[in-house]
């Protein structure tokens, strides 16, 4: 089978299913007897087409293009319309979930060049503690003390603080996302440059035997943060790779393909980040003992976990189902 011929051939219909989709979710009042039917007729085309490139390339583009595509119109075709609220727990709980699955490996790339960087960071002060002059921005090395650390919980305006740290941390993420771009060598740059920050500062306290109280005051917020910054930088990655690797498409269809979807990744990391920003607003910079930070950092960690899990749980529940009923 050509998979390649195969989706010249059907692309056209693919697009127009995918446009109705949109106009079934958005524009609902707008709606004909004439779309149900153009819906129904496509949504089985694409599903038999489906079954048909799921056999010769399971773990082809156009295989999970046309997977995600066809969960979608099956929705619409044999569930009744559901609130805004139950969408929304759709999208944040099954949909978003099914996406970082499918690029998890540029999630984890993006994991992976933070943690070089880190290293390389703490490795650098760790063998030379003048590095850090070299590493943190101009003027910051001077105010790290760790003597110090914690100090000044009365005096912090939690909600200023924390608006700030939200803000912040979203145009990151923002950044990462808009900057693939550049195929995707300012996500590469951000990634390694704030890994190194924290590699950097992590041999600092080390150095100063104060590891175990340095890490509880960056755990509580760092674990929703980091992985809200890595499924961004993904989403960077994969678009920069697209414009390098457009694989046996054309390069204009695999970008717009992975800008949509790393759109909708980006989308993922906002409440997350939000979060983190009130974590680290309000908790880390507390008077509460280390040992109940640690327990807030598990505490996410574990939310996290749960959060995936039941997420392709769902997604699998799902597709079970879109399968019986065709």
């Amino acid at each position: 089978m050509d998979i390649t011929s195969f989706w010249h051939k059907h692309k056209a219909a693919w697009a127009e299913l995918e446009q109705l989709v949109e106009r079934f979710t958005r524009k609902q009042r707008h709606i004909t007897a004439a779309d149900i039917d153009r819906l129904t007729h496509l949504y089985k085309k694409a599903s038999a087409h489906l079954a048909l490139v799921r056999s010769y390339h399971p773990a082809d583009e156009i295989t999970l293009y046309l997977n995600q595509l066809v969960s979608r119109a099956h929705n619409l075709t044999y569930k009744q319309q559901s609130g805004s609220w139950q969408q929304l727990r759709h999208f944040f709980g099954v949909h978003l979930i099914a996406l970082m699955h499918t690029r998890i490996s540029f999630i984890g790339m993006a994991a992976l060049l933070f943690v070089i960087g880190g290293v390389s960071g703490f490795v650098a002060v760790l063998a030379d503690p003048l590095n850090l002059y070299y590493v943190l921005p101009q003027g910051m090395a001077e105010q790290i003390d760790p003597s110090r650390l914690g100090e000044g919980h009365d005096a912090i305006n939690s909600p200023v603080i924390s608006t700030m740290i939200m803000t912040n941390n979203m145009k990151v993420a923002i950044l990462a996302f808009v900057s693939g771009i550049t195929f995707g060598l300012v996500p590469i740059y951000l990634l390694l440059f704030n890994g190194l920050l924290v590699g950097a500062l992590a041999a600092v306290y080390f150095q100063a035997d104060s590891s175990y109280a340095f890490w509880a005051y960056i755990l509580p917020h760092g674990v929703i943060e980091l992985t809200a910054i890595f499924i961004a930088g993904g989403a960077g990655l994969h678009m920069g790779y697209r414009l390098l690797v457009p694989g046996r498409y054309d390069r204009k269809h695999q970008f717009l393909e992975a800008a949509k979807e790393s759109a909708q990744l980006l989308l993922a990391t906002l409440p997350l980040l939000f979060v983190a920003g009130i974590i680290e607003g309000y908790i880390t910079p507390s008077s509460l003992s280390l040992e109940v930070k640690y327990l807030v950092a598990a505490a996410t960690m574990l939310l996290l976990a749960l959060w995936y899990f039941f997420g392709r749980r769902r997604q699998a529940h799902n597709a079970s189902r879109a399968f019986i009923s065709k």
